[in-house]
């Protein structure tokens, strides 16, 4: 930050104009780091998009820009907390189907029945479309065991649920940080 100031000195840029060079440039970056929070709360649901990383991508964006500090090791230590749930969210929907007696089939029979749920259903498909998938996806395997896919489209679920709380709380908490860091900017 202090380099950027040495750098548009040395350019023989007005105080003045460097101050408005500074404004935009926080602006900028103020805007773009406020689309990758949203984004990464709406990841949260949508399976495509790294909920955690992307709220942290805003933060590590936020960083950069030269009004607004923020300390390496709290960039450090919530990159280190994005990754543990970004992890957690992939290995907990496997958990969730193999304690209720899935298989390989009904946790990809819910990931893709999460996506058709989404683009035809709307809010609705984010609950029908993982159970419904994770019940064809095991029918299809074992179609003799109905039962079984019942209980194996329940710890989809389950699975899903805990996955999308964890984002969901993860990416509050980076909008909160974002939100108090430009109140403190800001008054």
């Amino acid at each position: 930050k202090i380099t950027l100031f040495y750098l548009f000195h040395s350019l023989r840029i007005c105080p003045t104009h460097l101050k408005k060079i500074f404004l935009h440039m926080d602006i900028l970056l103020i805007s773009v780091s406020g689309f990758f929070i949203l984004l990464g709360i709406a990841g949260s649901f949508l399976p495509l998009i790294p909920g955690p990383l992307t709220g942290w991508l805003g933060i590590l964006i936020l960083s950069f820009a030269p009004s607004i500090p923020i300390e390496n090791q709290f960039l450090i230590f919530s990159f280190c907390i994005a990754v543990a749930i970004f992890i957690l969210d992939n290995i907990i929907p496997v958990l969730g189907v193999k304690k209720f007696g899935g298989g390989k089939a009904s946790i990809i029979g819910s990931s893709i029945g999460l996506i058709i749920g989404i683009l035809f259903l709307g809010p609705f498909g984010l609950l029908i479309g993982p159970f419904s998938g994770a019940f064809i996806g095991e029918l299809i395997v074992n179609f003799n065991d109905k039962k079984g896919a019942l209980s194996a489209a329940y710890g989809a679920l389950i699975g899903f649920f805990t996955g999308v709380f964890l984002k969901l709380i993860i990416g509050l908490a980076f909008a909160f940080i974002y939100i108090q860091t430009l109140w403190d900017f800001w008054f």
